[in-house]
C-alpha cells in the first residue's frame, strides 16, 4: 500500500488542507496541538469511517467553518497494482478506482466494508501494521516481561482467544448460579405429595358438610312458609285500622285550617273596603303629576347644556394660551433647518479629510512595521543559521580527520580541512550579516517623522470632528422639535375651533329656581302617585275575594261529607281471630332459623370451594417441580458444555503462545541482521518474553541505550509484518508517530539513520514529531503550523538537503570511493 494525496476540508483544525506524499522518509513536523496526529486520524476516517474519530462526529467540524459547510477528506493510495480513491463526510463516502468516474461503492457502510476487503485487514489490524501508535516504543521498552508478552499477544489477534474463554468462564459461573439458584428453591416431593392427599381427602369431607346444611336449609324454609301466609294476613288488618285512624284525625285538621282561612278572608276584605273609601281623595293629584314631570324634564336638559358650556368656555380659554406659547416657540426654532445643512456641510469635509490623513499615516506606518519585523526576522535566522553552523564546526574539530563526518557519516581524511575552512568562511558571511542587521534595527527602532508629525495631524482634526458632530446633535434635536411644535400647534388650534363651533350650538334658557320648585312639587306629587297605586291594588282584590269565600264554604261540606264516611268504615271493620303479639314472635322464630340455615349451607360451600381450590392449587405445584426439575437438567448439560469450552480455549491459547516467540524472533533476526549489515545476527525472545541480541551467534550480555532502541524497533516491524502476511498484504508503508520523545539527540539519529536503511523494505516511511533537529535526517519535510488570524492549520512541504551538504558529500564521495 502507497498513499498518494491526502486532502481536508474542515476537518478539526485543518480548513483546507492538500498533501501529497511521496516515495522514501518524509517527515510531518510541527508543534503539540498544530494538527499533525490529525493527518493519521483522517486518514483513517477515509479508510474506515466514523469508529476511528475521537469523540464522534459532533466534534470533527473546523470550529470557525460556517454552520453548514461541509466536512470532507479526500485520500487516494496505490494497492495490488490499483489506484483508489475515497471521499468521505459526515452522512456520505464514495470508493473510486483507477480514476473512474462512477464510484464502486457510494455509502458509508459500503465503503467501510469493500476498503476492508481491498486491503484485506480489519482497522486494528491496519493499526497494528502500518503504524507504530503514539510513543509506542517507549511504552514497549517500559514493560516488564510478563506484559510484553500479553502486548504481543493482543496486537497479533490472540488476545481475542483470551476474551473468548473469559465469555465462557463468566457463562458457566453464571449457569451455575442460576441452577443453585433453582435447586434452592425447589420443595420436597414427598411433602408435595402428601399435601395433594391431604387436599383432596379435606374437599371430600367439605362436601358431605354442604350437603347436610343444604337439607335443614330446606326444612327451615317449609316451616317459615306455613307461618308467613298468617302473619301477612294479621299485619293487613291492623294497617286498615291504623289508616282509618290517622284519616279522621287529618280531617279534624283540615276543619280546623278552614276555620282559620274563614277568619282571614273576613279580614281581608274589610280591608278592602276601607281602601275604596281612602283613593277617592288622591285621584286629582295623580292627574297633575305627568304635566309636572314634563317640565321637570325640560329644565333637567337646559341645565345639562348649562354645564356643557361653562366647561367648554374653561377649556378653550386654556387652549388659547397653549396656541399663542406654541406659536412663540415656532419662531424662535425658525432658523434651525438652515443651520443643520450649513454644519453637516462642515462635518462632512472634515471627515473627508481625516479619512485621508488616516490613510497616509497607515501606509507610512506599514512600511515602517513591514521594514522592522523584516530586518528582526533576518537577525533570528542568522543568529540560528550562525549557531547551527559553529555547533558543526565544534563537533568537527572534536572529531579531527579520523573522525566520520556529523552530517553524511562519511569518513573525513583529507577532506577535513576543507570542510572546516568552508564553515569559517560560513561565519564570517554570518557574522557581516549579522552586523548589518543590527545596525539596520537600531536606524528602524524609533518612529519616522513622517509617521509622528501625520498622528499629530490626525488627532486635531478627530477633536475637530467630534466637536462638529456634537453641534449637529444639538441643531438635529432643535429641528425635530421644530416639527414636534408644528403638529401640536395645528392640532391645538384644530381643537379650539371645534370647542367654538360647540359653544355656538348649545341653547340657552336655563333657570335654575323653577328647576328646584320643580323638583320639590314632583317629589310630592309622587309620593301621593305611589300611595294611589298601592290602594288601587288593593281595591282591586275585592271580586278574587268573594270567589275565595264561595270556595272556602265548598270546601267545608266536602271535609265534613269525608269525616263521616271514614267514621262509618271504622266502626264496620272486623280485625283476624289470631293472637297478633304472639304470631309476631312465632314468624320471628321461623324466620332467624331460616337465616341461620341459610348461612350454614353458604358457608359449607365456601369451606367446599377452598379445598377444591387448594386441591388445585397441589397439583399444579407438582406439575411445576416436575417442569423445574427439566429445566435444571437442560442448565447443567449447558454448564457442561462451557467447562469443555473453557479448556479448549486454554489449551489453545497456550499452544499459539508457544509457537508465537519463535516466530517473531525469527522475522526480527533477518530485519535487524539487514540494518546492522550482520552485525548482529539474531534477536531473541525467551520464554519470559525477555529480550536479548546475539552478536556472532554470541548472546550479548549489556546493549547500549541506542541497540535497545533499534531492538524494539525492530520488534515492533517483525510484529506489524506477521500481521500483513496473515493479512495477505505487501508491507510496503510504514508510519510512526512520536517516536523520539524520550530519546536523545544521539539516539534520534540513530532511529533516523534505521529508518533510512529500511528504503529497501519500505516504499514510504512517514515520521510524524514535535522535535523539530530532526529535518536534515528526512528526505522530505512537511511542516505543520497554526495560523491565529485563522484558527486553522497550515502545511507546507519541502525537501530538506541544503544546497551545502550536497556540496560536501560530492566532495567528500571521492575519499569514500
Amino acid at each position: 500500500m502507497r498513499l498518494v494525496r491526502l486532502r481536508l476540508q474542515n476537518f478539526r483544525q485543518h480548513a483546507d488542507t492538500d498533501l501529497t506524499f511521496e516515495r522514501g522518509l518524509t517527515g510531518i513536523i510541527g508543534p503539540n496541538g498544530a494538527g499533525k496526529s490529525t493527518i493519521l486520524e483522517a486518514i483513517a476516517w477515509a479508510l474506515y469511517g466514523g469508529q476511528t474519530l475521537r469523540g464522534g462526529n459532533e466534534s470533527v467540524r473546523f470550529l470557525r467553518a460556517p454552520a453548514r459547510a461541509p466536512v470532507r477528506v479526500e485520500l487516494l493510495f496505490e494497492l495490488g497494482g490499483h489506484r483508489y480513491r475515497v471521499v468521505r463526510g459526515l452522512t456520505m463516502a464514495e470508493l473510486y478506482l483507477d480514476d473512474g468516474t462512477a464510484p464502486i461503492a457510494n455509502s458509508v457502510t459500503a465503503v467501510a466494508e469493500m476498503v476492508q476487503r481491498r486491503i484485506g485487514m480489519s482497522r486494528a489490524e491496519f493499526f497494528n501494521t502500518y503504524f507504530t501508535g503514539q510513543k509506542e516504543l517507549a511504552v514497549m521498552q517500559a514493560m516488564s516481561a510478563n506484559d510484553r508478552g500479553k502486548f504481543l499477544s493482543r496486537v497479533l489477534g490472540y488476545e481475542r482467544l483470551r476474551v473468548a474463554q473469559e465469555g465462557a468462564e463468566g457463562r458457566r459461573r453464571e449457569l451455575t448460579s442460576e441452577i443453585a439458584g433453582m435447586r434452592s428453591g425447589l420443595p420436597e416431593p414427598g411433602a408435595l405429595k402428601r399435601e395433594r392427599a391431604d387436599a383432596v381427602a379435606a374437599h371430600e369431607a367439605a362436601q358431605a358438610a354442604e350437603a347436610v346444611a343444604v337439607r335443614e336449609a330446606a326444612e327451615a324454609k317449609a316451616a317459615f312458609g306455613a307461618v308467613a301466609p298468617r302473619w301477612t294476613a294479621a299485619q293487613a288488618g291492623r294497617d286498615a285500622r291504623q289508616r282509618l285512624e290517622t284519616t279522621l284525625a287529618a280531617l279534624d285538621g283540615e276543619l280546623v285550617a278552614h276555620g282559620e282561612a274563614e277568619a282571614r278572608l273576613a279580614a281581608e276584605r274589610a280591608a278592602v273596603t276601607a281602601a275604596q273609601d281612602a283613593l277617592a281623595p288622591l285621584l286629582p293629584q295623580v292627574a297633575a303629576l305627568e304635566t309636572v314631570r314634563g317640565a321637570l324634564e325640560a329644565q333637567r336638559a337646559l341645565a345639562v347644556q348649562d354645564a356643557r358650556r361653562r366647561a367648554l368656555a374653561e377649556q378653550a380659554t386654556g387652549l388659547e394660551a397653549d396656541v399663542a406659547a406654541l406659536v412663540e416657540q415656532r419662531e424662535r426654532l425658525a432658523s434651525a433647518p438652515a443651520l443643520e445643512m450649513e454644519t453637516a456641510a462642515a462635518l462632512g469635509a472634515r471627515r473627508t479629510a481625516l479619512e485621508a490623513l488616516r490613510v497616509e499615516v497607515e501606509a507610512q506606518r506599514t512600511v515602517w512595521v513591514r521594514d522592522r519585523q523584516e530586518v528582526e526576522s533576518r537577525l533570528r535566522a542568522l543568529r540560528t543559521q550562525y549557531a547551527e553552523v559553529r555547533d558543526q564546526r565544534d563537533r568537527l574539530l572534536g572529531l579531527g580527520e579520523a573522525g566520520d563526518c556529523p552530517t553524511c557519516t562519511r569518513p573525513l581524511g583529507t577532506h577535513f580541512r576543507d570542510v572546516l575552512d568552508l564553515l569559517d568562511r560560513q561565519l564570517e558571511t554570518l557574522e557581516g550579516d549579522g552586523n548589518y542587521f543590527r545596525s539596520r534595527a537600531e536606524q528602524l527602532e524609533p518612529a519616522p517623522p513622517a509617521v509622528t508629525e501625520g498622528e499629530a495631524r490626525r488627532r486635531t482634526l478627530e477633536e475637530e470632528v467630534v466637536a462638529l458632530e456634537k453641534r449637529l446633535a444639538k441643531i438635529q434635536a432643535a429641528v425635530q422639535q421644530l416639527e414636534g411644535v408644528g403638529r401640536d400647534l395645528a392640532a391645538r388650534e384644530s381643537r379650539l375651533a371645534t370647542m367654538r363651533a360647540e359653544l355656538a350650538t348649545l341653547p340657552a334658557g336655563y333657570d335654575a329656581e323653577a328647576h328646584r320648585t320643580l323638583e320639590a312639587e314632583h317629589a310630592r306629587l309622587a309620593e301621593a302617585s305611589a300611595l294611589a297605586t298601592r290602594l288601587t291594588a288593593q281595591a282591586d282584590r275585592a271580586p278574587a275575594l268573594a270567589r275565595e269565600a264561595e270556595a272556602l264554604a265548598a270546601r267545608r261540606s266536602s271535609i265534613e261529607a269525608r269525616r263521616t264516611e271514614a267514621g262509618d268504615a271504622l266502626a264496620a271493620l272486623r280485625l283476624p281471630a289470631d293472637d297478633y303479639a304472639e304470631l309476631q314472635r312465632l314468624h320471628e322464630a321461623c324466620s332467624r332459623a331460616l337465616a341461620d340455615a341459610s348461612a350454614a349451607a353458604a358457608q359449607r360451600r365456601i369451606v367446599r370451594e377452598g379445598a377444591a381450590a387448594a386441591a388445585a392449587r397441589a397439583a399444579e405445584a407438582c406439575e411445576a417441580l416436575t417442569a423445574r426439575l427439566a429445566q435444571v437438567e437442560v442448565l447443567e448439560a449447558d454448564r457442561r458444555l462451557h467447562d469443555e469450552l473453557v479448556r479448549a480455549y486454554g489449551d489453545l491459547r497456550t499452544d499459539l503462545n508457544a509457537a508465537l516467540r519463535p516466530e517473531v524472533s525469527e522475522i526480527a533476526s533477518a530485519l535487524i541482521a539487514d540494518l546492522t549489515d550482520a552485525r548482529y545476527t539474531e534477536l531473541e525472545l525467551d520464554d519470559k518474553y525477555r529480550l536479548s541480541l546475539l552478536e556472532e551467534g554470541v548472546p550479548k550480555p549489556v546493549i547500549s541505550g541506542g541497540e535497545e532502541d533499534l531492538a524494539y524497533l525492530v520488534l515492533r516491524l517483525a510484529i506489524s509484518q506477521m500481521i500483513a502476511d496473515r493479512a495477505g498484504q505487501a508491507f510496503s508503508l510504514l508510519v510512526l508517530d512520536e517516536v523520539f520523545g524520550s530519546l536523545d539527540d544521539v539516539r534520534r539519529q540513530a532511529v533516523l539513520a534505521l529508518l533510512r536503511g529500511l528504503g529497501d523494505r519500505f516504499e514510504q516511511v512517514i515520521v510524524i514529531t514535535h522535535i523539530d533537529a530532526v529535518r536534515d535526517g528526512l528526505d522530505r519535510v512537511i511542516t505543520v503550523g497554526f495560523d491565529p488570524r485563522t484558527g486553522s492549520a497550515t502545511v507546507t512541504a519541502s525537501a530538506r538537503e541544503s544546497a551545502d551538504l550536497r556540496a560536501l558529500e560530492a566532495d567528500a564521495e571521492p575519499a569514500v570511493a
